[in-house]
């Protein structure tokens, strides 16, 4: 007896059917849906709210805490200066998360149910629906529960007094990159710097590009030509260290 495939249907909540996938979800989850409307992920209004996250609440949140903690650095005793090198440590210490997050757990292959389906739920919903505007920011409750461990993980290589000003920074840093992925998707830099990223964020997409200006290929590279490339947002800098760079397309066909 043959087996039918499974098929995904789009207009039905997608959480609880792709699981079902099994090993043609990673083939499935990397042919992305250029369209500005998200996907339905729940049936259940309140935990599809819950998914939803407009870009400008990242900020309004999380900056008083990163204020609140340095606050408390400077309280022990540490003059600005010292304090804004603890910032900087923890803004680097981010990077480096952050493209090891991306690498190693948001890009880890599944293929079982309860896989494919916490996968799509961590990342591979992004994937899927790239432009999808209400899922490009990572969801406050979740960011709450991960800064537990991230101080603890501060703290293992801080003293009590630098920790706050240590783990601030690394809020800031994470700030930093919620706020420029929204942007490498959404916006339209004009500025070398930030058209930089977007260039290396959406390389190469051939006809399913969305309409940018521009040659823009770091971040959409990762989307839609090679996605064991690119892993950073705010900086390239540990795809370089890492052998992960993405090269251009003038490169490839030299080779």
């Amino acid at each position: 007896m043959v087996v039918q495939a499974f098929t995904v249907d789009l207009n039905k909540p997608l959480v609880f059917q792709v699981g079902h996938l099994g090993e043609a979800y990673q083939e499935w989850v990397h042919q992305p849906i250029v369209s500005k409307e998200g996907p339905r992920f729940f049936a259940s209004e309140f935990w599809e709210f819950l998914t939803r996250t407009v870009w400008w609440v990242i900020p309004l949140i999380w900056l008083p805490v990163v204020c609140w903690s340095v606050s408390i650095s400077i309280q022990m005793g540490h003059t600005l200066p010292q304090v804004a090198l603890m910032v900087v440590g923890g803004i680097f210490t981010w990077t480096l998360m952050e493209y090891t997050l991306h690498r190693f757990l948001f890009h880890i292959k599944t293929e079982s149910y309860w896989g494919n389906t916490m996968h799509y739920l961590l990342h591979g919903c992004h994937h899927k629906h790239p432009m999808d505007g209400l899922r490009l920011v990572f969801p406050p409750a979740a960011t709450a529960i991960l800064c537990a461990p991230f101080w603890n993980i501060v703290k293992l290589f801080s003293t009590p007094s630098t920790t706050p000003a240590i783990f601030g920074g690394g809020l800031l840093g994470y700030v930093m990159y919620d706020v420029t992925h929204y942007y490498l998707h959404h916006g339209q830099p004009t500025k070398e710097v930030p058209r930089n990223l977007k260039v290396a964020h959406f390389q190469g997409i051939g006809s399913c590009a969305p309409p940018f200006t521009g040659s823009h290929r770091y971040h959409l590279n990762h989307h839609f030509r090679n996605q064991t490339k690119g892993y950073g947002i705010t900086s390239s800098l540990w795809d370089k260290v890492f052998g992960t760079l993405p090269q251009s397309k003038a490169a490839e066909k030299t080779r």
